[in-house]
């Protein structure tokens, strides 16, 4: 019996594809940069440290701009705020079938979890949504200092939200191998595919995986309780 849902956030709640999205070749135009793939190598290399606590979104886009010799203050200024308006559409058009899912989740009384790598800047948007008083248990992994899939992250979950692996349904769009972590945890891991369609090259957070059940529509969730 399923006492418990745990969700990953971004492309299962809400999506970065609404709005003004902004990725690395806007983040490169926005400082006049022909060389995408310089930043985007160099940005990379440093995602577990931003995840993990080790560099705030300022902090690290300053270690960057300077390897790649493009460094200012007003340019860091510049994304730092051009990503938090993004984030901003992201979380002012949070599906209202997400809020459904999470409020029937408690009158069913049933216990949710989120488990999310973020950055500094995205820690602060999910903590000051209106997602985030719906979660029993939220493991950041900017707060954390592991990320997904550490076997680490699932067994505080399952630990802090007092229920037995089995008992847990994890529900993900699959990045970050999450599915297979929850799985490897014990849990019951669904892919869920509701925001696949809004993904475009290069920025496609998962392909759909067969090694796990499809979730199409967020309501859907409600059956695997079963």
């Amino acid at each position: 019996m399923i006492k418990a849902v745990v969700f990953d956030m971004f492309e299962t709640l809400v999506t970065l594809f609404t709005g003004r999205t902004y990725f690395s070749e806007d983040i490169a135009k926005d400082v006049g940069l022909a060389d995408i793939e310089s930043f985007r190598k160099e940005w990379h290399l440093i995602e577990h440290d931003r995840s993990t606590g080790k560099y705030t979104i300022e902090e690290g886009l300053s270690l960057v701009f300077k390897k790649i010799g493009i460094y200012s203050d007003e340019k860091v200024r510049t994304i730092v705020n051009n990503r938090l308006t993004a984030l901003k559409d992201t979380f002012d058009d949070i599906p209202e079938e997400s809020i459904q899912l999470l409020k029937a989740l408690k009158d069913c009384g049933i216990k949710t979890g989120l488990i999310t790598n973020t950055f500094s800047d995205e820690r602060d948007l999910i903590k000051s949504s209106a997602l985030f008083p719906y979660f029993d248990v939220a493991l950041i992994s900017y707060e954390q200092g592991i990320c997904k899939p550490a076997p680490e992250m699932y067994q505080r979950m399952i630990e802090r939200l007092g229920v037995k692996p089995e008992e847990c349904l994890y529900v993900g769009d699959g990045g970050s191998r999450e599915l297979y972590g929850a799985r490897d945890a014990g849990m019951k891991a669904v892919q869920c595919t509701w925001f696949a369609d809004r993904a475009y090259e290069p920025h496609i957070p998962c392909s759909p995986l067969d090694e796990f059940e499809h979730v199409a529509h967020q309501m859907d969730v409600l059956d695997f309780l079963k």
